[in-house]
């Protein structure tokens, strides 16, 4: 719509519509750290109470506990792979969408100036998707300090700045 008809945007884009799609991301934001909060409190920590990493986060945290966190994981996994799959879906097929909206356009250079657009944000979402996927979607077993640095540093610092 923002594409091939921008005079429409304003019409599709109501009030309540615009008013879900901020209120959605703001209780997911708050009721999923509150979730891990709540369960990390059962937690039971001992010996070294070192944080490698740059931030305070929940992979960094689990390894520190001598209890059980199966169940932490288990939780790490489920939310975040809901909160990536979802939102990987909705990209993906906003862009099959805008690439098919952009076909339609018959002038190479409009087409040049809407891939261009598309193109770099597509790349910065592949990015921090990338990074955000390489920190939380991997088993802790697999977790290397050097790796969760360095992808922490992309989708903290790198992709923001782009």
């Amino acid at each position: 719509v923002a594409i091939c008809h921008p005079l429409h945007y304003s019409t599709i884009m109501a009030l309540r519509l615009c008013a879900s799609l901020v209120a959605a991301p703001w209780v997911i934001a708050i009721l999923n750290p509150l979730l891990h909060t709540l369960m990390m409190a059962h937690l039971h920590f001992c010996s070294d109470n070192v944080i490698h990493h740059f931030f305070c986060d929940i992979n960094s945290l689990l390894p520190l506990s001598c209890s059980n966190t199966s169940l932490n994981q288990l939780s790490v996994l489920a939310t975040v792979g809901l909160i990536f799959v979802v939102p990987s879906v909705c990209i993906l097929v906003s862009y099959i969408l805008i690439v098919s909206a952009v076909m339609k356009v018959p002038s190479a250079q409009g087409k040049l100036k809407a891939f261009s657009i598309c193109g770099s944000h597509l790349a910065l979402v592949i990015l921090f998707y990338g990074a955000i996927t390489g920190v939380y979607m991997s088993p802790l077993s697999n977790h290397s300090t050097e790796k969760d640095s360095a992808a922490s540093v992309i989708f903290m610092v790198v992709a923001p700045v782009l």
